[in-house]
């Protein structure tokens, strides 16, 4: 492991009752965009059976998840992918993993783009795919505030319109993102 990051969560929100820390770490080749995109989709999604990197328990799923959700028989029923995530991935995704909801997080609203685009050049299967992207400047400002040990206030994440606000050591962030089902 290359380093970790400790989250303390707080929030306002009683529809989530956070833990009030969580650990990431941080693998060799794993950037710290792909660990605050873990945390956001962590925030964002989260529900009590809300895993981060979890176990599968299923051989015939060749892929590690950036979050996921099993049911009680330890199907998936949300699998989000944050970052970077070929077409091919998504394709052999929608088919590992029928029941699931697949979600995946990108940097910004035209890294977004550009991976629908992709789907659609590639003819992915439609209605099976929802993409989210953050406002850029938002991330980025995130990203510098990025410490081994971090403060996150959440207030809340609607998906009409979308919208987060939280503070994350110390600024406040209230931003749009967009979202686009495929």
């Amino acid at each position: 492991m290359a380093g970790k990051f400790v989250f303390n969560l707080k929030s306002d929100d009683k529809r989530r009752s956070f833990p009030y820390k969580v650990l990431l770490g941080q693998q060799q080749n794993e950037t710290t965009k792909h660990i605050l995109l873990k945390l956001l989709g962590y925030l964002i999604f989260f529900r009590e059976r809300l895993q981060i990197e979890g176990n599968l328990h299923n051989d015939n799923i060749p892929f590690a998840p950036d979050l996921v959700q099993l049911d009680y028989e330890l199907r998936p029923q949300l699998w989000i992918e944050c970052g970077e995530c070929s077409v091919g991935k998504l394709h052999k995704l929608a088919v590992k993993v029928p029941e699931a909801e697949i979600w995946v997080l990108k940097r910004s609203e035209s890294e977004a783009r550009s991976l629908l685009a992709a789907m659609e050049r590639e003819q992915l299967r439609r209605e099976r795919y929802t993409v989210l992207g953050f406002d850029a400047e938002m991330f980025d400002e995130m990203r510098e505030l990025l410490r081994e040990r971090n403060e996150v206030f959440w207030v809340s994440a609607e998906f009409e319109p979308p919208r987060l606000q939280l503070d994350f050591n110390g600024l406040w962030f209230d931003a749009p993102f967009t979202v686009t089902r495929f």
